[in-house]
Formats: C-alpha cells, structure tokens, sequence
C-alpha cells in the first residue's frame, strides 16, 4: 500500500502538459467566443412563478417548514430508538438544574427556568433542523435577559432595601412585585426577539450570522463568563447586594462584594465550595472516562438532590442563615399575553439576544452536521427559534438557544439552595474561562482576529453584553475596511520553464522579465483603496510618471540653457575677425542662431533624445510596461475604473506601456458599465492571463525568447521564432 501511495506521488510530482494556443487578449478572446443568448424575464412572469402553486411546490415548502414530517417517517426506531432515549435522559437530567440555575441569571423565580425547559424544546423537536443540539436555557442569553428585566424593574423602583428584616410582610410583597414586573419584561423580551428571528427567517436572513465572526462570539462569550462569575459571587459568600446592569456593572459588582466582604456566611461559602469540588470532579470523571462510561454521571441533579435533603435535615435556612429557593410551585401556568407595552424599551436589547442567540445555535449544528453527514437549514433554523421563543413567551418562557454543555453530553451519548445553584453556574462556566487561551492562539496566527477578540471580550466586559456585542461587530466591520484599504503589493516574476508567477521578494527562483513589471494587490480596488492602489504601483514599480515629467522637464531647461551658453560662447570667439572672413564668419553666426528644422533652440531642447536625459531618469527609463494583475480583484467601482484609465494614460504620457490581466468575469461586467473601453482605452489592453500579457509586452519590447521552452507555453513563440 505504501509503495502504490509513494508512485502515485512520484507521478503527480512528473506530471507535465503542454499546451500551444495564441496569445489571447480580451478582444481577441471575446472574437472566438460565441455568447449564450439570454432572454430576460419579465418582473410580472418572475412574480407569477413565484406565486404558482403546484403539489409538488405546496409538499416541499412544507417539508421545509416542517422537518418533522420528513425524516420522523424514516425515522430507524431499531438503530436509533435505545440510543435516543439515553441522550434525552442524560440531556434531561442536566437541564433541570441548569434552568433552574439560569433562571437567577434572567433575574427571575427558578421554576421559570423549568418552563423554558419545556415548551421550547417540545416546539423545536417539530421546526428544527439539527438532530444533536440540546434547546434551552443557556448562560449568556440568560444573562443578557437578567440585565433587561434588572435595568426596567430595579429595586428601587419597588423600595426594596437592604434590610435584615426577612419576615416583614410589606418587603415579602415588595419581592413579589418586583419578581412579577422582571418576569413581564424577560417574556416581552422573550415575544420580540422571537418575532425578530421569525421575521429574519421568513425574509431568509440567515447569513446575518456571518458576521459574528469566531473570534468575535468567543471574545464575547468569554466576557459574558466574567459578569456570570461576577454575578455569582455573591451567593456563593451569602452576601446580600444590590444586581448591577449597564456599563461598568462588572466592576460594581465586585465593588460592592469586596466591601461587603467581611459578611460573609462561613457556612453558605462551605457548601458553595463543596459543590464546587463535586461538580468538577464530576466533570474530569466524564471527560476522562467518557469512552468507558455507557452514559454520564449526572453529578449536577446528585448535587441538586444531596444539597436538597442536607438543607432540609439540618434547617440551614434558620440554623445557619443559608438562603434557599423555597418551595417551586407545582404544575404549568396557563398561557397569557405577554405584555406589550414594554416592547418599545426593550427593543435593542431583543434585537442582540435574537442574533447572538441564532449564532450560539447555528455554530454548534454546523458542526454536529458537518461531523455526521447532514445539512442544517439556517433560515429554518431561524424560524425555528423564533417559533420556540415567541409561542414559548405566552407560556411565560424566556429567551432560550442552544446550550453547549447539554449538545455535547446529548451527541456523545447517543428544594434547592441558590449556593448550589451558583455552584452549578460557574462549573458550567468552565469551558469559556478555557477561551482565555485563545489570546495565544491568535497571537500566532492573526493579529487582526486577535484585536477582534480583545475588543470584542474588553467591550462586553465594561459596556455590558449588549453594547460591548454592538461595539464588537462594528470593530469587526471597520477590520474589514482595513484590509482592503492595507491589502499587500507585490510584484510578481516567473517561475523559470513555467507559466506560474510568484513573489520575487518571496522566491530566490523567481526571476523578472527586463523592462516588464508585473503589479498585483490582494483586494478589490473601490473608493477607499484607489488612491493607496496608484502610489504603491509607483513605489512597487519604481516609475513615477509625474518623476518622470518633472525630470524631463527640468533635463530640457538645462539642456536649453547649455545651448544658450555655448551660442554665447561662439559669438564671443568671433570679437575681431579678419576683414576676408568676417562675412562668413557673421553668416556662420546667424545659422546657429537660425531655427533648425523650424523650431528654435529652446523647442529643440523639447524633442531631447532620451540618452541626453538619461542621467536625469536613469532609475525609470529600464521599465517599459507594466502589467496590473487583477486576479484576485472581486469588483472595481467607479472611482477605481477611474483611477485604472488615469494611471495607464499617466504612463502613456512617459512612455510606459500599461496593460491589465487577469479578470474576472464579474470584474468585466463591472468595467464595461463603467464605461472603462472607450477612446484610448480599448480591450486589446486587456488579457485573458499573465503570461499572455507578458508574451506581448516581450513583443514590444522586442525581447523575443530564443526557444518556446523559455516560457513553457505558447504557439506565438514559434511564430516569433519564425
């Protein structure tokens, strides 16, 4: 097997091809081609289509809204059944505590986190289109909801003081509204950006997650880990402060646990570090066993469950002032209007919870598809999201995603105390406090995708998660920019006996053609980089066209005035002729001083050859064409098309020759629109490759290589030869 492996390499190293064809310009090009005739179709024929309706039309579009009824009735019970079956117990276990843990997080009562661990997963089973993801509560989401419903329902609002006074039946009311106001505004926030998802997919706006790029939603959620642990510390000490939101509240928060620090409850840090150390032992057991193990141990609902009944049997309520949730009310509430009036401040907010929850979502399904050979709808994906979180919000749902621990758990498989449950939160925080890591990474890879996650992490941080998510993605947006308008120029060569040019300050092999440069930047040219495109092709290519003028201009005015000089000169060597002579002499005078073939001595100087001014552009005179490859350009714009016509008329003036190659069809649409072939500017300047484009310049520079195999290809050589 090896030696069959190590000839096939051996072949595809010798492998050579030959190809004879005629040097191609696009006008040349376009004269042997024969375009297919296209017949546009009418606006009201486009609309008609598309409003026809046939069975087969009806069945795919409700395939496609309804996934369930495609693959439920192929569904293989034999072969996925049992498996199924233990993914959703280990996936169910988990995502109990952790909606119950997530509710603190959305600023809500825990059983709320029951109800989002409900309705939506039982509404995706119909409308999604990934098989592994786990749906529900998630970490960032939840958070980003707390710091709505805590900015709309603070405690002031509701005079609720930090006071002792646990029993007194006004403050127990207090919380209950309070409570109830932060629930109305997570299920508004909840309705809207479940409207927003569902409007997205509908109008198939499923590439909107393109540009929360990797770096960006790992800065992000890293920086959302850091308010989670912020958040959570201060039911881990059993200190009693005020919930931040907004910006800075990351630092509030710490500020108001550091000084708050000396009353801390010995007993609630006890059990909060013991489950800890459980949950994470848990975890490495998983991690390093998971092969071993038929399914994993559920070490998140055994803490839930041993913290429930040490609670309970030793009173940490009364005895040790550990506080509790209390009892969870029994049963589903019955559905209610979410209400509406709250949307108009809660818009901004919905609007990044529904992307950054469509992107959580949508990342993780790309890779279990990819992984196991399927495909993912992100458009459905979309409708499906915003079906769970809009009808969910009448259920009085928060805004739910895709959780990352639980899809893990679920593809590998095939009362409680707030302590615990602020245990269970930062355990799971575990794998974003890793992305640290990252920084390392991108430090040797991209500098730019390491100031995407810098900003995108030190935005979140101190902004908040929403405005740090806005701050990010325009960062992200403005990197873009950069790059087009910093793209890198080189100037190419060719690869000896090959039709491949390269780098010259790349390659020791690669060698330049006498009198041709070859110019090529890796970016479109457009408003913002047509100017930076003309002065790096003058700097690259060392012709400055108006260095050239200048020089010129300033070699006749000395060239004039060394005529002038030596016109004096002459004149004065003839002061006392002699009688015989000085007729002659005073003839000779006056020729010199006569025009020379109609022009006096100063125009004279104008049609200087260029030897005369060779000392004055010595670095210029050893290039006579240039050509612009435009291969890896995507689109010209008007300013770009432009800046084109000028340079090459610029160079015209200097005797430079400037032709393009390379283009792309897209990019000849564009130029032709533009109005770029007309007057001097013809398509004869443009050609179908590099090497046609210097096979010509050698023609006019009169370089004509010695054998065809100089150049490796070409049926003009032996033409040339000939």
């Amino acid at each position: 097997m090896e030696h069959v492996q190590e000839h096939e390499e051996c072949l595809a190293q010798t492998q050579m091809y030959w190809v004879e064809r005629p040097v191609y310009n696009e006008e040349f090009l376009q004269g042997q081609l024969h375009k297919k005739e296209k017949t546009p179709q009418p606006l009201s024929q486009k609309i008609a289509h598309s409003c026809r309706c046939s069975s087969k039309k009806a069945k795919s579009h409700l395939y496609s809204f309804l996934p369930i009824l495609k693959w439920l009735p192929r569904y293989p019970v034999k072969a996925y059944l049992l498996g199924d079956i233990v993914s959703g117990i280990s996936t169910g276990v988990m995502q109990l505590p952790q909606g119950l843990a997530y509710a603190l997080l959305a600023a809500v009562p825990p059983v709320f986190g029951l109800y989002s661990s409900f309705y939506p997963v039982f509404l995706y089973t119909f409308f999604g289109t990934s098989r592994h993801i786990s749906i529900g509560t998630f970490a960032v989401i939840s958070l980003m909801i707390g710091g709505v419903a805590v900015r709309e329902a603070p405690d002031e609002m509701f005079n609720i003081m930090e006071s002792n006074s646990t029993n007194s039946t006004d403050l127990l009311e207090n919380y209950k509204a309070r409570d109830a106001m932060r629930v109305k505004v997570a299920v508004a926030v909840t309705l809207l950006s479940g409207i927003i998802q569902l409007s997205l997919g509908l109008l198939r706006f499923g590439f909107v997650a393109i540009y929360l790029t990797e770096p960006l939603v790992r800065g992000f959620t890293t920086a959302a880990a850091v308010h989670v642990f912020t958040s959570q510390l201060k039911y881990l000490l059993g200190i009693k402060t005020k919930r931040y939101s907004g910006a800075l509240s990351v630092l509030y928060s710490l500020i108001a646990v550091l000084s708050n620090i000396t009353k801390t409850n010995i007993a609630t840090l006890v059990v909060g570090l013991t489950c800890i150390v459980l949950l994470l032992s848990g975890k490495e057991i998983n991690d390093r066993f998971k092969k071993k193990l038929p399914v994993p141990i559920p070490m998140e609902i055994i803490v839930v469950i041993i913290a429930t009944g040490v609670s309970a049997g030793m009173n940490l309520s009364k005895t040790y002032e550990v506080d509790i949730v209390g009892n969870i009310p029994k049963g589903l509430l019955a559905p209610k209007v979410p209400d509406i009036n709250l949307i108009p401040a809660v818009f901004v907010d919905a609007l990044a919870i529904a992307i950054v929850g469509f992107s959580m979502a949508v990342s993780m399904s790309k890779i279990f598809a990819l992984k196991h050979g399927y495909t993912i709808d992100g458009n459905q994906e979309l409708i499906a999201l915003g079906i769970c979180n809009s009808a969910g919000s009448f259920f009085q749902t928060f805004s739910i995603t895709c959780s990352m621990s639980r899809s893990l758990v679920q593809e590998s498989t095939g009362g409680k105390t707030q302590t615990v449950l602020a245990a269970i939160v930062m355990v799971n925080l575990k794998g974003m406090f890793k992305q640290f890591g990252d920084i390392t990474h991108f430090w040797r890879t991209s500098k730019i995708e390491l100031a995407i996650w810098i900003v995108a992490f030190v935005a979140s941080v101190f902004l908040g998660l929403d405005y740090g998510l806005l701050t990010a993605v325009a960062f992200a947006m403005i990197t873009v920019i950069y790059r087009t308008q910093s793209p890198q120029y080189r100037i190419l060569g060719q690869i000896p006996n090959t039709d491949i040019y390269c780098d010259v300050e790349e390659y020791e092999e690669v060698k330049e053609y006498p009198g041709i440069k070859i110019f090529q930047a890796n970016a479109s040219l457009y408003f913002a980089n047509s100017e930076l495109y003309a002065s790096a092709l003058k700097k690259k290519t060392g012709v400055d066209p108006c260095a050239v003028l200048a020089a010129k201009k300033k070699a006749q005015k000395r060239h004039a005035k060394e005529l002038k000089q030596t016109n004096e000169h002459r004149k004065k060597a003839v002061l006392k002729p002699t009688n015989d002579m000085e007729t002659s002499v005073k003839h000779e005078v006056i020729n010199d001083e006569l025009p020379l073939n109609g022009k006096s001595a100063d125009a004279n100087a104008q049609g200087t050859s260029p030897d005369e001014l060779e000392h004055f552009m010595e670095p210029m005179t050893n290039v006579h064409c240039i050509i612009l490859d435009l291969t890896p350009v995507n689109f010209v714009d008007s300013v770009g098309a432009k800046m084109l016509k000028s340079v090459i008329k610029e160079y015209e003036e200097v005797g430079v020759f400037v032709c393009v190659a390379g283009c792309s069809g897209p990019v000849m649409d564009d130029l032709t629109r533009l109005n770029f072939f007309e007057k001097s500017t013809t398509r004869d300047l443009l050609f179908h490759s590099v090497h046609d484009a210097v096979l010509s310049c050698q023609l006019k520079v009169g370089s004509v290589p010695q054998t065809a195999s100089d150049l490796f290809v070409s049926n003009s050589e032996s033409h040339m030869e000939n």
